[in-house]
């Protein structure tokens, strides 16, 4: 069938009325079946639903609102419209408070006929487009069966994606952000167009905005001919610069250029050219401080922070632990072509009590080194890393105090190997001076066997 065709039932006792109907509208795209009798259109409506019954209020054997309330009972969501040759208000109400969509009186007019029908299939397009929707948010939902703070994370993700918008993905490294993007697509009107991802933070600025925006051939030395830029490139799609808080002033400014303007300048070109990509932005810095610093545009963050999606870190969501981890080490069994193996009580216990500085990406990589490691047939504490085990022996925190100087010492701990025990390097990590990381890591009892600058950082207090 043609778009905007429908199935639809004619349901009437007289055979020529029924069949010139029928013919008519068979002649607009539509597939059309008949029926003389209530008890035959439930036959065919149970054999094969229909988008629309058009259906006489005068049957033999029961009249045209009792086969509607019959249809309903039965499961039947079609559209109804009721046809009578008296177009009497009272029957137009009953047939309507049975659920009718709308009725039309004898002789018909078609224009009033096609006019119904035309609503009635823009109606079983957005039931057909939610149902597709809910489908897919059943089958490839990442956050479903996770706990209240991801499924409410997944329900805004979901009236979100079919807009237009830009949004910004908030969330400490680590937390998913790139997947919610991913999400964002996937449930967009933009879906059957590419996805496009850069790191802003991965790259310097000259290649940066080469990347982004193109060039032209000549427009710098290299440049051997003209190359479109990302922007151009995610066009009917959707594009996600990831890490914003980390672009320059000056490619700030040509961002708020592209967003405003909805155009995009290639380096060496004389004119712009208009692009139609949807924007996503993530970070995991606080924007408004840096606003306040002066190192980021104010009017770009407003333009950027149209809806806000934050995504919890995994330390605040325990509960979501040993569901996340059953699908990463079903994961990395298939990909690393290992065995499954799950984790023994003791070792989900470790887990769910380690802080996870490094969120979802933390576990994940965990996950796999233990799963190929392990020789036994499930995880044991013994696979898990030390810092892992470390956590599980310390006593519960007793106070707030504590617990935010547990969560402290362990952030500081994984700010030093990603290091590579440079303290300055991990002061630079942490985001703090280097002197206060100094200062935190004779507090915690690190400094002697963590603090690896040798000569070349402060001594002393």
């Amino acid at each position: 069938m043609s778009d905007g065709a429908l199935d639809l039932l004619v349901v009437d006792d007289e055979p020529t009325q029924r069949r010139m109907l029928a013919e008519y509208l068979a002649s607009k795209g539509h597939d059309v079946r008949e029926a003389g009798r209530p008890d035959e259109a439930m036959a065919l409506l149970r054999s094969r639903p229909a988008d629309l019954v058009l259906t006489d209020l005068r049957l033999p054997g029961a009249d045209g609102v009792s086969f509607l309330r019959r249809a309903r009972a039965e499961g039947c969501d079609a559209e109804f419209v009721v046809l009578t040759a008296f177009g009497s208000v009272e029957n137009a109400v009953e047939a309507m408070r049975a659920g009718a969509f709308d009725y039309l009186t004898k002789p018909l007019r078609l224009d009033e006929l096609d006019e119904k029908v035309a609503r009635i299939a823009e109606k079983r397009a957005l039931v057909h487009e939610n149902r597709s929707l809910k489908a897919r948010l059943r089958d490839d939902d990442p956050f479903a069966g996770l706990g209240e703070a991801m499924a409410r994370v997944g329900e805004l993700l979901a009236r979100v994606a079919p807009s237009e918008a830009t949004i910004l993905i908030r969330g400490e490294s680590g937390t998913g952000k790139e997947l919610a993007a991913d999400r964002i697509h996937a449930l967009s009107r933009r879906r059957e167009g590419p996805l496009l991802k850069i790191n802003c933070a991965a790259l310097p600025e000259t290649l940066l905005e080469a990347e982004l925006f193109g060039y032209e051939k000549g427009a710098f030395t290299g440049a051997e001919g003209a190359r479109r830029g990302l922007f151009e490139a995610a066009t009917g799609g959707t594009l996600l610069l990831d890490e914003i808080g980390d672009v320059s002033p000056g490619l700030q400014v040509r961002l708020l250029r592209v967003i405003q303007e909805r155009e995009v300048r290639r380096l060496g070109a004389p004119r712009p050219l208009p692009v139609d990509v949807r924007l996503l932005a993530a970070t995991h810095r606080d924007l408004e401080a840096l606003v306040r610093e002066g190192r980021f545009r104010e009017d770009l963050l407003y333009r950027l922070r149209v809806i806000e999606v934050r995504l919890p870190p995994l330390r605040e969501r325990p509960e979501d632990v040993p569901l996340l981890a059953d699908r990463l080490l079903r994961r990395h069994a298939a990909r690393n072509r290992v065995p499954f193996r799950c984790l023994s009580r003791a070792a989900l216990a470790q887990l769910v009590r380690h802080p996870f500085p490094g969120n979802v990406r933390e576990l994940e990589n965990l996950l796999e080194r233990a799963l190929i490691l392990a020789r036994e047939s499930e995880i044991e504490p013994g696979d898990l890393p030390a810092e892992v085990q470390r956590d599980a022996a310390r006593p519960e925190p007793r106070s707030l105090r504590e617990a935010i100087e547990a969560v402290e010492r362990s952030w500081i701990e994984r700010a030093m190997r990603d290091a590579e025990g440079v303290r300055a390097r991990a002061a630079r990590l942490l985001g703090i001076p280097d002197r206060v990381l100094r200062y935190k890591m004779r507090k915690h009892g690190l400094a002697p066997e963590a603090d690896k600058n040798g000569g070349a950082g402060p001594k002393g207090g």
